[in-house]
This record gives C-alpha cells, sequence and structure tokens, in this order.
C-alpha cells in the first residue's frame, strides 16, 4: 500500500483530485478502520492543495465524512469538540490564511453534530 507522502505526490501531480483518486485515499486513510492526527493533516494539506479546482464531488464527502470521524470519534472526547481539538480545526482551517468552501462546509456540518460549538470555531462562521 501506499504511503500518504506517495500518495500525495501522485494526486499533486495534475493538481486536482478525481472520483478514482477519492476512492484510493478513502482506501488509505480507512485501512485500519479509523481517521488519525496524520491522515488528517494529510487530508488538509490535499484540501489547501487543490482549494478552488475541478475537483470530483466525492472529494468533498470524503473530505467533510473523515475530518468529522477524527474528531468526533476518538476516545477522549467521543462525539464533541474539546478544547484541542478546536485548537487543531482553528489551526488547520486557517493555516493556508483563507477558508473556503469545503472547509467552511465541515464547520457547518461539525457545528450541526454537536451539542457545543467551541466559540473559537464559531467565529469562524
Amino acid at each position: 500500500m501506499k504511503t500518504l507522502k506517495q500518495l500525495k505526490i501522485e494526486i499533486l501531480k495534475d493538481g486536482i483530485i478525481d472520483a478514482d483518486e477519492v476512492k484510493e485515499i478513502e482506501s488509505v486513510i480507512y485501512d485500519d478502520g479509523e481517521i488519525d492526527k496524520e491522515e488528517a493533516d494529510f487530508l488538509f494539506e490535499l484540501n489547501d492543495a487543490v482549494s478552488g479546482k475541478s475537483n470530483h464531488k466525492s472529494w468533498e464527502v470524503l473530505f467533510i465524512k473523515a475530518i468529522t470521524s477524527f474528531v468526533l470519534d476518538d476516545d477522549v472526547s467521543k462525539g464533541e469538540i474539546d478544547e484541542d481539538e478546536a485548537s487543531y480545526l482553528f489551526d488547520k482551517i486557517n493555516g493556508d490564511g483563507k477558508i473556503d468552501a469545503i472547509e467552511m462546509k465541515l464547520l457547518i456540518h461539525l457545528k450541526s453534530s454537536v451539542n457545543s460549538f467551541p466559540k473559537l470555531l464559531n467565529d469562524l462562521l
């Protein structure tokens, strides 16, 4: 199986993410059944690199699903966004200096998925 680094290099050759690449990304990141920080970082890096381009619509679906899983399916604060997760998301979303459409949809999805949405993230909406 390809490493995240190898996959990133291959995907970014043409600067967009197509349907086959989304399937490959999903296969690699869900290989062990869960999304870890390295995989979440990888997804944010890919998203920053292809933001605003003609990516396949399944990219947005996978990105939101995987990042939501990373944040809400953890053992520390299952179903909630704790302070560390809020800081992580804030840093990743602001990392490239702009909030793109997919990141905004992620924030809206997360807000609708939890009982208490951190002010730090709410201020981005």
